[in-house]
């Protein structure tokens, strides 16, 4: 057994840990290895049921409901997620291996010794959710700057950087990077995780487990496979902060009540500040999702739903535009097989249709709240200035 794999011995089970490196041809060697060595009663995967799936559907992005992520209000999860991807698919091209193949290769092992399947790994979405609610919003917008830099990084990995991508799991070590600059990430994306994985091992059945893990995790999973820890506890989502709560109704309240007051001072001078506000929220909208070469119906909806959604937090002008975009251009078996490709550069962007959909939603709501603020200080100042 060589020294990528570490036997641990509990009360009732032997432990084999496996660390891999997600683009690592050697590391299919030692899961295979392993498992036809041990012939374990369980095979633990670092996956989840949902990342599963797509490994053994090959057509699970062609199965995916684009208008149904933008009702239930997960594109920011489904732009992770694809960033994420890119990033990885990037690496793995570069070094002529199938990403997550030692992965495919312990469930196929795991078969071949009639060993059970244990998917260990928290909901990537529980994961995501966490992330997000936990960061300010100054964390979350330079944490987006950081990834979406990532796409189109060119450079290309020198052979010493290779040898340490082999030490390690390679999304893992590059957001744990991310995790200097923000500790919450490095506590949700890798702590928690090892905690949550380990627990899952010591429930695994049998008396012989194989976990296959990425090498990022192996220390932290072996760590706390001696202490207890609740699954129910690390997938709670926490709830949006009270401060956000407030402001994002608060805004509404303050500009409906500047404009009734206006109403109070001169009913002309209210009727503009109503044309001001719908003017430059509808606008800037529709400008932002003509930006992104949305569809024409599109602006038009992004135009009308702005100075509506807001009024509300719980609304949001891209959600509907990029609906009637996802249906006026909907996305076919081609864009989504592709999407992983057409993320990485601009033009890709607006070819894909995928990513045509997520653009007009991000533009729409990206310039829908620019015309928030500047409409804003526009009724302030013509207010201020009638009351002078």
């Amino acid at each position: 057994m060589n020294s990528s794999v570490s036997k641990i011995e509990l009360e009732n089970k032997t432990i084999y840990l496996v660390k891999t490196a997600h683009i690592s041809a050697q590391s299919v060697e030692d899961v295979k290895n392993t498992i036809q060595e041990v012939t374990p009663s369980t095979v633990c995967i670092e996956l989840d049921a949902q990342r599963a799936r797509s490994f053994s559907q090959n057509d699970q992005w062609e199965k995916t409901d684009i208008i149904s992520i933008i009702k239930k209000k997960q594109i920011g999860l489904l732009i992770s997620n694809l960033i994420l991807s890119s990033y990885q698919k990037k690496m793995a091209k570069q070094l002529n291996i199938s990403v997550g193949a030692e992965m495919i290769e312990a469930m196929n092992q795991a078969k071949n010794v009639s060993a059970r399947i244990s998917y260990i790994d928290r909901d990537i979405q529980i994961t995501f959710k966490r992330i997000y609610r936990l960061l300010t919003f100054s964390q979350k917008f330079k944490l987006l700057v950081g990834l979406f830099s990532s796409l189109f990084d060119e450079e290309k990995i020198t052979d010493e950087q290779l040898e340490n991508l082999k030490q390690s799991d390679m999304i893992d070590s590059a957001l744990s990077e991310m995790g200097k600059s923000f500790p919450i990430i490095k506590q949700v994306l890798v702590d928690e995780r090892d905690q949550y994985m380990a627990q899952k091992i010591k429930q695994a059945i049998g008396s012989v487990i194989v976990a296959v893990v990425g090498a990022a995790h192996a220390p932290g999973i072996q760590k706390h496979l001696l202490t207890e820890h609740s699954l129910k506890d690390l997938e709670v989502i926490p709830e949006k902060r009270f401060s956000s709560k407030i402001i994002g109704w608060l805004i509404p309240i303050v500009i409906l009540t500047t404009i009734l007051i206006s109403f109070s001072f001169d009913s002309d001078l209210g009727l503009r500040q109503i044309q001001t506000w719908i003017l430059f929220n509808g606008v800037l909208s529709a400008i932002g999702t003509a930006l992104v070469l949305g569809h024409p119906l599109s602006i038009l909806t992004a135009f009308i739903a702005a100075p509506i959604s807001s009024l509300s937090p719980l609304l949001a002008a891209g959600w509907f535009a990029g609906i009637v975009e996802a249906i006026m251009r909907k996305p076919t078996v081609k864009d989504f097989q592709t999407v992983g490709e057409d993320i990485n550069s601009l033009k890709g962007f607006y070819r894909n249709k995928v990513l045509r959909v997520l653009l007009v939603v991000i533009m729409a709501n990206l310039f829908s709240s620019i015309g928030t603020l500047l409409s804003s200080m526009e009724i302030f100042k013509s207010l201020f200035e009638q009351l002078g």
